[in-house]
């Protein structure tokens, strides 16, 4: 699969679900089991508010590459026919664009710079130092 010739939705569409893994599996590490309680918690790392604060962080601290910027964009930019409940349009696309840089780390073989990334986005999650978007 040539990564390279995908959509932005495309590439979303597989980075919404390489990092749900990310995201499940650290929340099992830290023992939790319950279903009810790992999505609530789930939610705080995977929502498109929590994703577009991870964004502004990484621009605040100029934590992309321009190539990783220009496949954010291209995410951020698709046209897509769906929205997030409970979030402006804005903060839905912000989001896309993140999902869509996950899924370009994946396709294109860099897994230490995927590793370090959501690595990076769950250690913020956690520490509570996002702004979230409204």
């Amino acid at each position: 699969m040539d990564y390279k010739q995908l959509n932005g939705i495309a590439l979303a569409y597989l980075g919404d679900a390489v990092y749900e893994v990310y995201v499940r599996e650290r929340l099992l590490a830290k023992g939790m089991s319950k279903p009810n309680r790992l999505q609530r918690a789930a939610t705080s790392y995977v929502s498109a508010k929590a994703q577009a604060a991870l964004i502004a962080k990484m621009e605040e601290e100029d934590y992309l590459t321009e190539e990783e910027w220009a496949y954010f964009k291209r995410g951020r930019n698709a046209n897509s026919y769906t929205h997030a409940k409970n979030t402006s349009v804005l903060t839905y696309r912000i989001s896309t664009g993140f999902e869509a840089l996950i899924g370009y780390l994946k396709l294109s073989g860099q897994q230490e710079r995927l590793d370090q990334l959501v690595y990076w986005c769950i250690g913020h999650v956690e520490k509570g130092d996002l702004n979230h978007a409204k």
